[in-house]
């Protein structure tokens, strides 16, 4: 099959040194089981599976650069070098299986000190060990949520060393992409959205206030990361909420990403509460890809596209009509581990025969393990 006729799904995408096998993601996904930040065996298996399913790319869950960057006691951390370790086990599953190791790493700012979702995601409580909060402006996410500490200069030289070094720690773990996470209401996505930045020193104010620090993040990481390794940023398009962060702030943001060494856009929204909603969003089969196409023909860069993509042939569609470089599964990853394969089967895409041996011996360690069992 010539590169014309492959699915465009199925065709190899580089960057910089890196080659990936399709343009198939496995999103991040926060499994909230991490004990001291530490992954643990639930992590390896629920990795393990997806190595295997044929993806180009397994993305490890949002990381806390510091503890008190980590959304809920149960999310994993890289602010300390005993958390390679068993990083470095699921880097090198997905190694061993043609999939692209990567690392989605961050600080949940406000929205840090909670309950893990099965647990209510409320604000931790007093005898829950809650911890202070931090963020741009001192104003909670929510009614009943904590009261966030307005970051000063230490903490703005603290929290971009902590990525620096979170980073390193990446790369020591084997992880050949890491993504930035600069969306869903947390700290990066905090300090663009007028919302909940108001600060009127020079981290605020108009947009090239508020993108100061995201940028001096980003800065920071791309020193550190090789020149050889892709260095991605997830970003929240649009708040979708009245007074909010819109899609030309955004693309404004990424024209600087860009220039500063960012590779990808990972395109999501929403994250900030606390306002009346516009209602201009409405969650549907690929209601996110509009982001994606604005932001990769106004920036001119790659993006990545996520949010309700379950079928093979829409992520064609999307790829095929130039919305997006990347396609982001997750939901339907958790249903179907080998989502890749299938879709390539749909597809007759000819990497469907050589995922096969991949699939046979997930096959035979899960057999040996109920066997154990």
């Amino acid at each position: 099959m010539t590169e014309d006729t492959t699915p465009h799904l199925f065709r190899p995408f580089a960057q910089r040194g890196v080659t990936f096998r399709n343009r198939v993601c496995v999103s991040p996904m926060c499994q909230y089981q991490a004990i001291d930040g530490r992954m643990t065996d639930w992590h390896y298996d629920h990795h393990v599976r997806f190595a295997m399913g044929g993806a180009a790319v397994g993305m490890v869950e949002a990381t806390g650069v510091t503890p008190e960057g980590r959304i809920t006691h149960g999310c994993t951390g890289l602010w300390e070098d005993g958390q390679i370790a068993p990083m470095a086990r699921v880097a090198a599953a997905y190694k061993r299986y043609d999939c692209v190791p990567a690392i989605q790493i961050g600080h949940a700012g406000r929205k840090a000190s909670s309950a893990r979702p099965w647990d209510g995601a409320h604000p931790l409580g007093p005898d829950e060990e809650p911890w202070q909060t931090i963020a741009p402006s001192a104003i909670p996410t929510r009614e009943g949520w904590h009261t966030p500490k307005a970051m000063d200069e230490g903490d703005f030289a603290r929290i971009k060393n902590a990525f620096r070094d979170a980073a390193k720690r990446a790369l020591a773990a084997g992880f050949e992409v890491v993504e930035l996470h600069g969306a869903h209401g947390y700290l990066l996505h905090s300090f663009l959205s007028p919302l909940s930045n108001r600060r009127n020193d020079a981290y605020g104010g108009d947009l090239e206030g508020r993108m100061k620090f995201p940028l001096e993040v980003a800065a920071t990481v791309r020193e550190v990361w090789p020149e050889n390794l892709p260095l991605w940023y997830r970003v929240s398009a649009q708040d979708g909420v009245e007074g909010g962060l819109e899609i030309g702030d955004t693309i404004e943001l990424v024209k600087r990403l860009k220039a500063l060494g960012i590779d990808l856009v990972d395109c999501s929204s929403g994250g900030i509460a606390g306002s009346p909603s516009l209602a201009t969003v409405h969650p549907g089969p690929g209601f996110q890809v509009p982001f994606a196409d604005a932001i990769r023909k106004g920036a001119d860069i790659a993006t990545m596209a996520v949010g309700f993509i379950t079928e093979a042939e829409q992520a064609e569609a999307i790829l095929a009509e130039g919305k997006a470089d990347m396609i982001a599964i997750a939901r339907e990853h958790l249903a179907d581990p080998v989502w890749a394969y299938r879709a390539a089967l749909k597809l007759d895409a000819p990497e469907a025969h050589g995922l096969l041996p991949h699939l046979y011996h997930w096959y035979l360690e899960r057999r040996s393990r109920l066997k154990r069992a």
